[in-house]
């Protein structure tokens, strides 16, 4: 089936435990374009488990990837099937996780080892449905971190009809390190993705790794056609207030971050449940001041939300409010 890929020059990763859809939905009204991504799902909860859990999310998410992980065909096509019914803007397949709980359902960064069987993957949930089929991997896994080997996994999976191929710029060593440490311990090595998208002109190739701020967006699109960045957004989310500007050439105007949070406040106030507390929710806020003067009153206000709800942020607020205004005073 054919497939279009979304206009994507910027996108936030697939995060476990950040990228829920509350988090989501803090992000949009942040940034109206930017492609979001939900946590990854596994092809055997969505078959076994309960899919409005997983599945449901905002509509004004869009655009909004669903990420799953799997090795079975079979499943994987089923739980494509299910997210484009869903209303999901594409479905990625997770071949960078190096997680042990993922390496024992022989999925994640294992996969790297098996380009022809990811292709495989690919070409079964591509059968399936019109939205697109990407495609997340590292650029290496313990001694396959050649860019051989790199390259031979990529013309695999784009042979199969991935629209995208996004490489998180360090390899995953699958033994002796948690997945945290395989976010920082691997050295970078950038030069490996531009190097791909050099020997594969025609690739839709987006890389992932360390990169913290829009300037270092802009520098790497200067060799790749766009970026995702992780954590960088998770500790300094208003970094997305400047994407649509930025990359989308859009003329919005720049949301505040006082009106973002408290539409938040409302936001969690109707979305808490008996499985989800409003401090879950409210959590997301407490790195939305970050770099401003009052962020700590801000945050000591949110570790109350236990007790207060949405009433701690907006005490916050004002605590940020009488900083700012104290210091704008002496200036």
């Amino acid at each position: 089936m054919s497939s279009t890929l979304l206009p994507a020059p910027i996108s936030v990763a697939p995060m476990m435990d950040v990228t829920d859809r509350h988090t989501r939905w803090l992000y949009r009204r942040i940034s109206r374009r930017i492609l979001l991504y939900t946590e990854m799902v596994t092809a055997a909860a969505l078959h076994h488990g309960d899919p409005p859990a997983l599945l449901d999310f905002d509509p004004s998410e869009h655009p909004v990837a669903l990420q799953l992980g799997g090795d079975d065909p079979t499943l994987l096509a089923q739980a494509a099937r299910m997210g484009a019914d869903w209303g999901y803007d594409e479905i990625n397949l997770n071949i960078g996780c190096p997680s042990s709980r993922v390496q024992r359902g022989s999925f994640g960064a294992c996969l790297m080892r098996r380009p022809d069987h990811v292709a495989t993957l690919v070409r079964a949930m591509r059968a399936e449905v019109d939205v697109p089929i990407t495609v997340k991997c590292r650029i290496g896994v313990d001694e396959h971190d050649r860019y051989h080997d790199l390259h031979r996994f990529a013309e695999a999976v784009l042979s199969a009809g991935a629209a995208r191929l996004t490489v998180h710029a360090r390899k995953a060593w699958l033994q002796g390190l948690s997945p945290k440490q395989n976010r920082t311990i691997p050295p970078l090595r950038y030069a490996d993705v531009y190097r791909l998208k050099r020997d594969l002109p025609a690739a839709f190739v987006e890389i992932n790794g360390g990169i913290l701020t829009l300037d270092q967006a802009t520098e790497h699109r200067q060799h790749v056609d766009a970026v995702m960045i992780g954590r960088g957004v998770w500790h300094n989310p208003w970094i997305l207030a400047e994407v649509d500007r930025r990359f989308y050439d859009a003329a919005d105007r720049l949301p505040d971050r006082f009106t973002v949070a408290e539409a938040f406040a409302e936001y969690a106030t109707h979305a808490a449940s008996p499985t989800v507390r409003p401090q879950h929710i409210l959590r997301n806020l407490a790195p939305l001041f970050y770099g401003q003067a009052g962020s700590g009153a801000f945050k000591r206000a949110l570790a109350q939300t236990h007790r207060e709800g949405a009433d701690a942020v907006r005490r916050g607020l004002d605590a940020v409010r009488a900083i700012q205004d104290k210091a704008q005073a002496t200036l």
